[in-house]
């Protein structure tokens, strides 16, 4: 069966991964846009080394994830965004100013929209990706009364 979106599959992997409090996900299938929005989140610090395993269909991604990412998701449809329309967009798809990243796919490559304001460039939204501030809880305080 074909995905209809990689980019969403991706993203919906990685927040599903993270809410269950795993240490690395297996990404299926792959494409070159997902292997540059993942190489955006590693500059950015969201998630450890990944890896292309190529195995003739379609391919995986093997990530190691470093528990800072709250929630992600796909920008669909990926709005045209002008060099000075960033605020707006950030104040839509973020919880607060500097809190996270809008990632841009720009004539440059894909990158965060900070990035894209200090190199005064516009583009298309993909996707964005936040994290806050939430207690790691243990499982072993947490015991099942009778």
């Amino acid at each position: 069966m074909a995905t209809n979106n990689v980019l969403a599959n991706l993203f919906t992997t990685l927040f599903n991964t993270e809410d269950r409090r795993k240490n690395s996900c297996v990404v299926v299938p792959t494409s070159k846009l997902g292997s540059e929005v993942l190489k955006t989140l590693k500059n950015e610090g969201y998630i450890g080394e990944f890896e292309h395993v190529d195995d003739k269909r379609g391919g995986k991604f093997k990530i190691n994830l470093l528990a800072k990412i709250t929630k992600c998701g796909a920008i669909t449809p990926r709005f045209k965004v002008k060099k000075d329309e960033y605020n707006a967009w950030e104040q839509q798809f973020l919880p607060s100013y500097n809190r996270g990243m809008l990632l841009v796919t720009t004539n440059q490559g894909v990158m965060s929209h900070k990035d894209a304001v200090n190199k005064g460039l516009g583009g298309f939204l993909i996707g964005y990706v936040y994290w806050t501030n939430r207690k790691i809880y243990d499982r072993n305080l947490y015991t099942r009364r009778c």
